[in-house]
């Protein structure tokens, strides 16, 4: 069997930077475990992939490792390759998911994405976190991630993780944010997840439902611009509207190809 691939790098302009995903439109859906073997074969942090159905999406995102609850990314790589490569003229895009219906809007350059609001409240640190972390964080809370707050925007980037300490912990689908006021923005994170493939998530867009409530309640504002300052880095623009976070973000495509399966 062939299908077509299509590589994209998500909340970027710049080819190289951002969280590159792969995006795989099929006619039906195929057995899990063979998607679960493409998404590994592909190794980039998310493959999605989607089924037309009536006027929305069947949209599903695997890592290398497990099918995903939620991925903002590759959401946003899907809405691109559907705009921009397949030439879809909806003006908005309804994709239908584990976390409920999600909507992306497209404007001139840009993707607008709704997702669900996740607000983090106080919780203790488990230990083998705790030992995995080279600077200890000022404050502990969690939602779906444990969000990690840390006192400025150089400890994030100074952070060090002990992967053998982390490892000792599953937190599957979530994973372990670290967050700080931003020099030149309102917040800055990095996002990593225990026992999988890939230790630290580029750009994750999943996380700002739980981040973007916490800092708009803290620096009393509802829009805030955000970077995840990993070594690829990401921008989102954010906005907190009742029960809803708002990010828009851009994407580059990277590459088109055929793949075949068993």
């Amino acid at each position: 069997m062939e299908l077509r691939f299509y590589q994209i790098d998500a909340f970027t302009d710049t080819l190289f930077k951002g969280n590159p995903a792969c995006v795989v439109p099929l006619e039906c859906w195929l057995p899990d475990k063979l998607l679960l073997k493409i998404a590994k074969e592909n190794a980039v942090p998310e493959t999605a992939f989607f089924v037309e159905e009536d006027a929305s999406f069947h949209l599903r995102w695997f890592t290398p490792d497990i099918e995903m609850d939620l991925c903002g990314h590759a959401t946003l790589a899907t809405a691109h390759c559907l705009k921009t490569l397949l030439k879809d003229s909806r003006p908005h895009f309804l994709f239908k998911t584990k976390s409920g219906l999600l909507r992306v809007t497209a404007t001139k350059d840009a993707y607008q994405m709704e997702l669900p609001a996740r607000m983090p409240v106080p919780a203790p640190l488990p230990n083998p976190i705790k030992k995995a972390l080279s600077i200890a964080p000022q404050e502990v809370y969690k939602a779906r991630d444990y969000v990690l707050v840390y006192q400025n925007e150089q400890e994030i980037l100074d952070l060090q993780i002990n992967r053998a300490q982390l490892d000792q912990i599953n937190l599957d689908p979530g994973g372990l944010v670290v967050t700080a006021k931003g020099d030149h923005c309102d917040f800055v994170s990095r996002f990593f997840t225990p026992q999988a493939t890939i230790l630290e998530d580029p750009v994750t867009g999943s996380a700002h439902c739980s981040l973007v409530p916490f800092w708009a309640e803290r620096l009393q504002k509802k829009e805030l611009d955000a970077k995840q300052r990993s070594q690829r880095g990401g921008v989102l623009k954010c906005s907190l509207l009742g029960d809803q976070v708002l990010l828009l973000g851009q994407a580059r495509t990277y590459a088109i190809g055929t793949l075949w399966t068993e």
